[in-house]
């Protein structure tokens, strides 16, 4: 892996090539889940800064209806465009290939945002136009408000020194420097004087864990820590926006899953806008907050992982995502399921009417919540009459909790779910971090789940106010089970044919 502050670290490249990977002892990485996503581009809109007087430390990027065609006539390419002609046919007519086809896309400040496509769909071509790398053909990348295509040499040179770091695949560590000295190489390059730029070097080598190591040689390094180095070269000179092009591609699949790891952990240290290529699904979908699909230069879809999961474009996003791991990326509040749910008003009464609103619904169990909608607990019909066996008078619904009856959290992966709800008999609930009833997981849900023709997530249900109890009941016959004012609800099912 190797950071590009600038163009010259081409040349560098290619006189020092990467040194020999010695599997020493891996370093551990640190696990970090997903990175605060209810979703992150939509929570990270506006540029983070750090300290008073800091440099902001993400940055948005506009890419705004950019083409870049390879060949020496360009603009008989974009003609045909105009014209409604295909990629193929542009091909066909003028020898011109058109690498990147009207890309039109927000990447917002401090967002993980991951590039995804076939071999040859324009992925590395588009984020190369990020930095030009590249020269786009046409149209505008805006970063920070800045169009940077009306940069001059020098100004665009800033640009890659100060905010922009690339992360290739290749380490390109030089063998004959010492960690710190590699780590500290772009800055050498711009001109950084050596007591400044080892420091920031240090302190990007302790941000990926790798502090102890500065006086070591590449050679003494394992693969993984060698493209964490790679990884502090680029952090070195704490860019605004990290550009990485399939950086961990090379790796074995352990060390990758630990650097997939590494930058979620950088991001909750310091917000950075991550602009990330990869032709591994599970990987796009574990560090993405938001990913974009390309097929033959074009910019197919750009959502979430579950909002491409839920809902491809075409049929192209439909087989591209058919293989992901869907029980990864979706969580127990996106299967959850409506339930029978019974207001617990009164510390002394319940069961009587409970018992009656259950057989009356032809269910076999509810789920207790209190007048805020927080989780109390689970009942049945037979635990309703075991509490209320020899109670001739009232009995608070406290006494039928059925035992270990545990929420799950709603941010629990439905990879996590399989156990615990195959566990229990009954549908388990499901809470929000305040406590907060969100439905239910059933056996049904999860192996509907699993039924690759099935949709992953069933469809939405319409929103059923908990049941509130006669308080009443049964002080005399004919009165209702449920509060006069308050009408039961209609059994609700899922439209799978699950009852919730």
């Amino acid at each position: 892996m190797r950071a590009l502050p600038y163009l010259p670290f081409n040349v560098a490249q290619r006189v020092f090539p990467a040194a020999p990977v010695h599997r020493a002892p891996r370093f551990p990485a640190s696990r970090v889940g997903r990175h605060g996503h209810a979703h992150g581009a939509a929570a990270l809109c506006s540029t983070s800064k750090t300290n008073e007087g800091e440099k902001p430390v993400a940055k948005q990027i506009r890419i705004e209806h950019v083409f870049k065609v390879f060949g020496d006539q360009p603009q008989a390419a974009l003609d045909l465009v105009q014209q409604g002609l295909s990629k193929q046919d542009i091909l066909q007519r003028t020898g011109q290939s058109i690498g990147v086809f009207d890309a039109h896309f927000t990447i917002e400040a401090g967002e993980v945002f991951v590039i995804m496509g076939l071999s040859g769909s324009g992925k590395s071509t588009l984020v190369r136009l990020l930095n030009r790398l590249i020269e786009p053909t046409s149209g505008q990348i805006v970063v920070d408000g800045q169009d940077i295509n009306q940069l001059n040499d020098r100004d665009l040179r800033a640009l890659r020194r100060k905010d922009i770091s690339m992360v290739f695949q290749s380490f390109a560590l030089m063998p004959h420097m010492t960690v710190l000295d590699n780590t500290a190489f772009g800055l050498e390059l711009a001109g950084v004087d050596k007591p400044t730029r080892q420091k920031a070097a240090q302190e990007a080598l302790e941000q990926v864990g790798l502090g102890a190591w500065g006086a070591s040689y590449p050679d003494a390094l394992s693969g993984g820590m060698q493209q964490r180095v790679g990884l502090a070269r680029a952090l070195a000179s704490d860019p605004s926006i990290l550009l990485m092009d399939e950086a961990f591609s090379a790796l074995d699949p352990i060390i990758r899953t630990e650097m997939q790891s590494e930058i979620l952990r950088l991001q909750q240290i310091k917000r950075r806008t991550v602009v990330f290529i990869s032709h591994d699904l599970d990987e796009a979908m574990r560090i993405g907050d938001r990913i974009a699909i390309m097929k033959d230069g074009q910019v197919v879809q750009v959502g979430t992982p579950d909002e491409i999961l839920r809902s491809p474009a075409n049929d192209y996003v439909r087989n591209f995502v058919r293989g992901v791991d869907a029980a990864s990326v979706f969580k127990a509040a996106d299967i959850a399921r409506q339930a029978v749910t019974i207001i617990s008003e009164h510390s002394d009464r319940g069961c009587r009417a409970a018992l009656r609103l259950i057989e009356d619904s032809d269910r076999d169990h509810a789920y207790v919540v209190n007048s805020r909608k927080r989780y109390l607990g689970v009942v049945s019909s037979q635990s309703l009459r075991d509490a209320l066996q020899g109670q001739p008078g009232m009995r608070a619904l406290q006494h039928a909790f059925i035992p270990n009856a545990v929420p799950l959290a709603s941010s629990t992966p439905v990879a996590d779910l399989f156990g615990p709800v195959a566990a229990v008999p009954f549908p388990l609930p499901v809470v929000d971090e305040d406590g907060s009833f969100l439905g239910v997981v059933s056996r049904t849900t999860m192996l509907k789940f699993l039924d690759r023709d099935t949709p992953p997530v069933p469809p939405p249900q319409i929103e059923v106010p908990p049941i509130q109890l006669n308080p009443k009941f049964p002080v005399h016959a004919a009165e209702p089970a449920v509060a006069p004012h308050a009408q039961p609800a209609a059994p609700v099912h899922n439209q799978t044919g699950d009852a919730a």
